[in-house]
């Protein structure tokens, strides 16, 4: 089994940043801009080479960023 990546490492949420979403630190890139990239189909490779700010692991702390999310969701 993989080891998952320490999101906290790559990831800050601060409210002088795109309104306190959370973006990869050094960057005004949000989680969910990446997700949504990966959602319509971008490739890690078709991100690193549009953005080439980023590396995998800051890729793979927004996804590991919005599992940690989904495992704390509390339903009403």
């Amino acid at each position: 089994m993989a080891i998952a990546v320490d999101y906290k490492l790559y990831i800050e949420v601060n409210p002088e940043i795109r309104f306190g979403k959370p973006v990869i630190k050094g960057t005004r890139i949000t989680v969910y801009d990446v997700l949504q990239w990966l959602a319509a189909g971008m490739t890690h490779q078709e991100i690193l080479s549009d953005f080439p700010q980023l590396t995998e692991e800051q890729i793979l702390s927004c996804l590991a960023y919005a599992a940690n999310k989904e495992r704390t969701i509390k339903v009403a």
